[in-house]
């Protein structure tokens, strides 16, 4: 009888060790794939961009985020305070960058540009006066990033209203600003410098030719639930 209990708390013990492996793959962040070729965005983004772009530094992000965090559970599991206090850049820079990315690539379609329909276009132009209008405070917003840094439209719950924010670097929008990211444009110098040189601008005003409307529609459907 001993022994047989003895094999049963071995295999629970063995099953819990599965089970807490199990747990923590799937904690693990994952880059991305895109739902379109590193070309489809030319000739406003061009293929060599997205690929440096999404398979180097977003990967990075990616990388650098699951690492910050396995030392952050070290520190909970230890009660150090210190070291988890010490991490908290880090954790915001790379989990900012991934949530970040991930939205953008979705944000852009070879098939985009033109004009939003429906509710989102209503919504645009009650809060901005026109489609024309968001666009020139939009990209303003985002041309007048200083350094890196991100251009927003977002929604804002407790109003029901839609605006516009910049934040800089990799700080995620909604942990930042408490608003619901809808369409992000990426200012880094590693998003345009390839094809644009200095001129950001002009990366600002080409990627409204890739901009998905119907993603950021969905978008703001999840936004109002």
């Amino acid at each position: 009888m001993l022994c047989r209990v003895g094999q049963i708390r071995r295999c629970a013990a063995s099953l819990s060790q599965t089970l807490n492996q199990v747990a923590a793959s799937r904690q693990k962040h994952t880059l991305p794939d895109l739902t379109y070729d590193y070309g489809a965005l030319e000739p406003h983004i061009n293929a060599e961009i997205m690929q440096l772009h999404h398979s180097k530094h977003h990967a990075t992000y990616v990388n650098n985020l699951n690492v910050t965090e396995e030392k952050y559970q070290e520190a909970l599991a230890k009660g150090d305070v210190t070291t988890q206090v010490a991490l908290q850049p880090a954790l915001k820079f790379n989990g900012g960058g991934h949530i970040n990315h991930t939205i953008f690539w979705t944000n852009l379609s070879p098939n985009g540009g033109g004009e939003p329909q429906g509710e989102l276009m209503e919504a645009i132009k009650r809060d901005f006066g026109s489609f024309q209008k968001m666009k020139e405070k939009m990209s303003a917003a985002t041309v007048a990033v200083q350094g890196s840094g991100w251009g927003w439209l977002g929604y804002e719950k407790e109003s029901g209203r839609l605006r516009i924010a910049a934040c800089a670097n990799q700080d995620p929008l909604q942990g930042s600003t408490g608003l619901i990211p809808l369409l992000g444009i990426d200012v880094w110098e590693h998003a345009y410098y390839l094809q644009y040189k200095n001129v950001r601008p002009d990366y600002v005003k080409a990627i409204w030719n890739v901009i998905s409307w119907e993603n950021v529609s969905e978008r703001l459907q999840t936004a109002k639930k």
